[in-house]
């Protein structure tokens, strides 16, 4: 089975309430998650909420690494979808997990493009 990527859907529990409550906190911590995979970084967009919660997107060549903070519940909601061969999504997740203070991730990981022959994909 050929695949164009690997997403990995991450629920983040125990986490600390002031890091998921710090935009420029998370924002550091998402970007260096990425890198933390190998990944090249693009761009990157946060929002802090009122009165609580982050939402941000880490666009990289390879796809993106997506948050959503709920502080009161000490829980985070996150999306790392990579393409290709040279980034292990699971390194990103972790090393993310680990610097939310997190008590424990649970997470799935979906195959994207799957196709029956290899399949060619451009360099972006």
């Amino acid at each position: 089975m050929n695949t164009l990527g690997r997403h990995i859907l991450a629920e983040i529990y125990g986490c600390n309430s002031d890091i998921l409550n710090n935009r420029i906190l998370i924002e550091r911590v998402m970007v260096e998650s990425a890198l933390e995979a190998g990944a090249e970084v693009r761009e990157v967009a946060f929002h802090k909420f009122s009165p609580q919660g982050v939402s941000g997107v880490v666009v990289i060549s390879e796809s993106h690494l997506t948050i959503h903070t709920w502080p009161e519940l000490g829980y985070a909601a996150v999306d790392v979808f990579t393409c290709g061969e040279s980034v292990n999504p699971w390194d990103a997740c972790n090393y993310l997990t680990e610097k939310l203070g997190a008590g424990h991730m649970t997470a799935t990981e979906v195959k994207r493009g799957i196709f029956e022959e290899p399949v060619k994909v451009a360099n972006l």
